[in-house]
């Protein structure tokens, strides 16, 4: 028996991650051993969770995963944890279609009870009724609490506690507002942790937030066994043993723990930086993920050395997995929101741009030789020139409508600006990314 809960909300801008921080963090501070995990694809809310727990966040996404892949996920997470909290994504039933990838799935498929944080800055006795349709929406859901955020009085939070007794849910607490726990947006979601000191601004939500939540009682209402569902273990291809070099630095850092873990399986990794390093490691497969390459132009551009060495290595036939700021690193230029443009790699003939940004958001599904695979496209950059052929795949949305979505095969690379996901099955890199030919030479 161990507490275990997932934090949901009826909408989006309900101030869940603001809560689920402070909460990861005052739990820590009580001595548990806390273990976050994030619904959802989302890079940035992990990389906060682990700041505020000091231990890594996994994510966890039912478009993307297997219902045993997310079971063996969580059970292993979880094994050496004192309490398991679960951040969710938008509005607790909103998923890719209707609620299939919400957060109300995986609460259900994980058997979590939810605590339900709601935003009550306009809000007093009508909540009553917002309250009763979550609460009874979907019987197989429970909803063990409510936090009500953006309260002003302890006059105010009466009324809110009040509809709670009377629709039957506990009510935990209140949020007052409070600006200095507030986290700066990105046109990517939350800001990256580099920029600002995440820790002294998670230690105050904590502290903000201990002052009106019973936390205590919420850790009491929410424990339970972990779910013990059996699963097949994840297909671990016998491969020799490959070098593997990934780009991890500011610019470059929207990566899957999962997908990290099955390349440390397929040999020795190696990491390196685009914007400081000058030579590439030695390496059978270039892995570079997305991340802020639109934030470093300056720098990226003026780092030839890492440039020609990578244009090198592609033009030689070098393996190479690019997503979305990876490929756009590929590419002849990127230019900023002012319009100015910075060179690049140059080996795929295709031009980027944030001047006129616009953003591509949702679920990919890519079919190609009777396999599909599973990722996610979220970017604001635009393509203004593309002179590539594309690769022989067909992209679908989670709603199974076609998509055109660029897929690039050139020589032994593949770039796109979907993140994909094979911390279940690799098959992708055999497949799509064509590694398996290193088997034969």
């Amino acid at each position: 028996m161990k507490p275990q809960f997932l934090i949901a909300a009826p909408s989006s801008n309900s101030g869940k991650t603001t809560l689920t921080l402070g909460l990861l963090k005052a739990l820590s501070l009580r001595g548990y051993k806390v273990q976050p995990f994030k619904c959802g694809p989302d890079y940035l809310d992990t990389k906060h969770h682990t700041v505020a727990a000091s231990q890594q966040s996994i994510n966890l996404d039912a478009f993307m995963m297997s219902q045993e892949h997310i079971h063996s996920l969580y059970r292993r997470n979880t094994q050496n944890a004192d309490i398991a909290v679960v951040e969710g994504v938008m509005g607790l039933f909103d998923g890719a279609y209707k609620m299939q990838g919400s957060s109300a799935e995986m609460a259900i498929l994980l058997d979590l009870p939810v605590i339900l944080v709601v935003n009550a800055k306009a809000m007093a006795y009508s909540v009553a009724p917002l309250l009763h349709g979550f609460k009874t929406f979907d019987s197989r859901l429970t909803i063990a609490g409510v936090i009500f955020n953006f309260v002003t009085t302890e006059s105010h939070y009466q009324f809110l506690k009040e509809a709670c007794e009377d629709v039957g849910l506990e009510s935990l607490g209140y949020i007052p507002a409070n600006p200095e726990i507030s986290i700066p947006s990105r046109h990517l979601g939350l800001s990256v942790s580099t920029e600002h000191n995440y820790s002294e601004i998670i230690e105050k939500a904590a502290l903000h937030i201990a002052k009106t939540v019973q936390i205590d009682r919420l850790v009491d209402l929410c424990t339970s066994s972990i779910s013990t569902t059996q699963t097949s273990p994840a297909h671990t291809p016998n491969t020799a043993s490959l070098k593997i070099a990934v780009a991890q630095d500011e610019a470059f850092n929207f990566t899957y723990p999962e997908n990290l873990e099955v390349l440390k399986r397929l040999g020795q990794v190696t990491f390196f930086s685009p914007l400081r390093d000058t030579i590439l490691p030695e390496a059978d497969l270039i892995y570079l993920p997305g991340g802020y390459p639109e934030l470093h132009l300056k720098e990226l551009s003026e780092n030839i050395s890492l440039r020609n060495a990578l244009l090198a290595y592609c033009q030689n036939n070098g393996y190479v997995l690019a997503e979305c700021g990876g490929m756009m690193y590929l590419g002849k230029a990127i230019s900023n929101a002012e319009g100015k443009e910075y060179p690049m790699t140059g080996f795929l003939d295709i031009t980027t741009s944030m001047q006129h940004a616009k953003l591509s958001l949702g679920y990919r599904s890519i079919y190609h030789n009777d396999n599909i695979y599973k990722g996610h496209e979220f970017h604001y950059s635009i393509m203004t020139t593309a002179n590539e052929s594309t690769t022989d795949v067909q992209v679908k949305t989670a709603r199974q409508r076609d998509i055109d979505v660029p897929v690039y095969r050139k020589n032994n690379v593949l770039a796109s600006y979907i993140h994909f996901y094979w911390g279940e099955d690799c098959s992708l890199l055999y497949d799509l990314v064509g590694i398996k030919n290193l088997y034969t030479h």
